[in-house]
């Protein structure tokens, strides 16, 4: 099996697929590498897109070699998605962006679903 990572988000207040959810995922560099004035490892935007018709991305994020050891995080435009869907929201909304932070292991698969609401997010480690 070849190694990925793929994401998808479901919307539990509407009860379907996240379309249209504005994401990007970035990867951590190492330490010693560029980053922030406290010195702190930065990260580095890998891909952005948004979620299609059934709420997933239209392909892998990461695939074979491009997947490498290390901290990746991806970060979901909530707020945004549910404004659009023409639900009010306070200002600022409880939820506006969601970023799920992972560390993965060369060679392994991972599937990161996002599942949310206007007032509440899950993920865990899918196949």
């Amino acid at each position: 099996m070849t190694a990925k990572l793929s994401t998808h988000v479901l919307d539990t207040y509407h009860g379907g697929p996240g379309v249209g959810i504005a994401w990007t995922l970035e990867t951590q560099a190492e330490s010693g590498e560029s980053g922030s004035a406290g010195g702190a490892p930065g990260w580095s935007t890998l891909a952005e897109g948004v979620t299609n018709a059934d709420g997933r991305t239209d392909g892998p994020l990461l695939e074979g070699s491009a997947l490498q050891t290390g901290r990746y995080r991806i970060t979901f435009q909530i707020g945004a998605y549910f404004r659009g869907r023409g639900l009010t929201l306070p200002e600022p909304p409880f939820l506006d962006v969601v970023v799920v932070q992972v560390s993965l292991q060369a060679g392994e698969s991972y599937h990161v679903p996002l599942l949310t609401s206007p007032w509440s997010y899950s993920t865990y480690r899918g196949s």
